[in-house]
């Protein structure tokens, strides 16, 4: 009896691929991106209790230059940054795949720069808000462990730490803070995203393959990569715009959730309480950290996705 494993199917291998190559992606864009989602953060964050003054991305980072060890503060959060980046692209991609395949009900894969399944706009947008709630869903307590590091009002030495803290004074629901308004920004988002990305690869391959002329072989992995990145980034742009508000107010509610006890209060306390006055319009709050957010989905998502379509095909 030979002793040697037999070749795994093709179909466990297909899945393995997508896994790994959604979680190499992930994991990259998360590590290298770390100083703007803190960034994003503090900003996003409420101001200190009595202090009228606005934090703006000049003043924090100034603030952060000044205190010790700027450059490690810079990315403190990087581990719950790539545990919750990584795992949770490793299981979105995968997940999305077989979402996509059982919609299709068949294995067709688009010409031109893409590997995934083609799906029609409808499909594409539920296929992608599904599979982005289900795993924000099971990556929720890495999520309020991240902002909490990324926080300047919290003082975390390990995640071992924030763990316990989190767990004693509010208990297992203090993990799932925020979990409303992630829901609200990550479904839109994810299925906007799937529909913008799709829609924009096939108008780029269309133009591509018009200018090289149709009697020209198949596209090349190195022009498919730049279409899907760039599409990428583009989708990302656009779905980001749309969904900010409730990133800041899922950022509310995980940084201080005895204040912002949910969506509605917290959205209610930020139009009421930080507007109109000085240079902030009311309503203004919910718009902090828009363009730095908008660039970081962007790059981040033009390395995932041009890195994850370039290892599956």
């Amino acid at each position: 009896m030979s002793l040697t494993s037999a070749p795994s199917p093709p179909i466990t291998r297909k899945r393995r691929s997508h896994f790994l190559s959604g979680g190499l992606g992930g994991l990259l864009s998360a590590v290298i991106l770390q100083p703007a989602d803190l960034l994003k953060t503090r900003l996003q964050q409420a101001p200190p209790p009595g202090s009228s003054a606005t934090a703006t991305l000049l003043t924090t980072i100034r603030a952060i230059a000044k205190g010790p060890a700027p450059i490690r503060q810079l990315w403190r959060g990087t581990l719950p940054s790539a545990i919750r980046t990584g795992a949770g692209s490793a299981m979105y991609f995968s997940s999305l795949n077989f979402v996509r395949n059982m919609l299709s009900g068949r294995g067709h894969r688009q010409a031109g720069s893409s590997s995934l399944p083609q799906l029609g706009g409808l499909a594409n947008l539920a296929a992608g808000a599904a599979t982005r709630a289900g795993i924000g869903y099971v990556m929720m307590p890495v999520t309020v462990l991240k902002v909490r590091y990324e926080s300047s009002l919290y003082t975390y030495t390990s995640l071992l730490s924030a763990g316990r803290d989190i767990f004693r004074t509010e208990g297992v629901r203090g993990f799932f803070s925020g979990w409303g308004a992630t829901a609200v920004r990550d479904a839109p988002y994810a299925g906007l995203y799937v529909l913008f990305y799709e829609q924009a690869k096939k108008s780029l391959s269309k133009l591509q393959m018009r200018g090289v002329g149709a009697g020209a072989a198949a596209m090349d992995d190195n022009t498919a990569m730049a279409i899907n990145s760039v599409s990428g980034a583009g989708a990302a742009a656009a779905a980001t715009a749309v969904t900010n508000p409730f990133d800041a107010l899922k950022t509310r509610i995980q940084v201080d959730p005895d204040k912002y006890r949910n969506m509605f209060a917290a959205a209610k306390l930020v139009w009421n309480e930080e507007g109109p006055g000085g240079r902030r319009w009311k309503g203004r709050a919910l718009f902090d950290g828009l363009g730095l957010r908008v660039a970081r989905k962007a790059i981040s998502s033009a390395l995932a996705w041009g890195v994850y379509e370039r290892m599956v095909r």
